[in-house]
């Protein structure tokens, strides 16, 4: 029986307790119900003030932080762009680089292609402007009404005048 008692004393000093550090063991053990209980009803009062508000929590923000008359103003160019712009690309026999137009810039085929021989230099009746629709064909340019060649339109080409025979 001795050595029970032994055990219980080594127990006691050993086991792990709730409560600040340097008490002594002459205090009620508490079970996690007692603990939970009391600190979920001084909770609430104490920490009120500090709780962030709703709304607050569901606004996303996003990195790197942009000020509100900035991102309305990429919101609105955004939409002004998608409604009022369709940009293609426009090649050219014997040049080094592409160009991007914006096709609703432009009212008619004859303002089209002096803004290309602007663009590009060269005479119209050198080359022929041809274009890619959207089923992947090369047609020549003003073949259909103005836009109808606005909603199939997918790249414009310039090409050597001899080189366009075959479309149609």
């Amino acid at each position: 029986m001795g050595r029970s008692n032994e055990n219980s004393s080594y127990l006691n000093d050993t086991e792990l307790r709730l409560g600040l550090p340097g008490t002594n063991g002459s205090e009620k053990k508490r079970s996690f119900s007692d603990i939970s209980e009391e600190s979920t009803s001084g909770v609430e009062d104490c920490h009120d003030d500090y709780l962030i508000p709703q709304q607050s929590k569901v606004q996303a923000i996003g990195w790197p932080p942009i000020r509100s008359y900035r991102k309305n103003f990429l919101e609105a160019k955004k939409s002004q762009d998608e409604s009022t712009r369709m940009y293609v690309k426009v090649s050219m026999d014997g040049a080094p680089y592409l160009r991007k137009i914006d096709l609703k810039q432009y009212k008619d085929y004859k303002e089209l292609l002096r803004a290309l021989e602007a663009m590009f230099k060269f005479n119209g009746i050198e080359y022929e402007q041809t274009y890619e629709d959207k089923d992947g064909d090369w047609m020549l340019v003003g073949d259909v009404p103005w836009e109808m060649f606005i909603g199939s339109c997918k790249r414009l080409r310039l090409v050597k005048g001899s080189e366009s025979n075959g479309l149609a």
